[in-house]
């Protein structure tokens, strides 16, 4: 590695260590709202169990997002917006044969 992209690098993560701290407010910050999953579920045409085979998870995690008593955190919140928005994507890769016959 060259030293000054080394550099670059020390100093982000000398950066990063100070805005854990709460030293340094971050340069940017990104927000995933929370998603209303029983609506991405109900454009998308699908069962639960078809929804919750689709992102990877169970039909009863699925069901406490449906009914507010869980909320997904995380990557999952990104999942479900790529879902929203291009659920073929998400078909792609978790079955194929599947992605063309999705409702949009």
């Amino acid at each position: 590695m060259k030293k000054e992209m080394f550099q670059e690098l020390l100093q982000s993560v000398r950066e990063a260590g100070a805005i854990m701290r709460g030293e340094m407010e971050p340069s940017r910050v990104f927000v995933v709202e929370k998603p209303d999953v029983k609506s991405i579920r109900s454009k998308l045409g699908i069962s639960q169990q078809e929804f919750a085979s689709m992102l990877g998870i169970s039909v009863r995690t699925l069901e406490n997002w449906e009914q507010k008593r869980r909320v997904p955190r995380g990557p999952t919140r990104v999942l479900l917006k790529v879902a929203e928005i291009h659920p073929e994507a998400v078909w792609d890769v978790v079955n194929p044969t599947r992605a063309s016959h999705i409702k949009r």
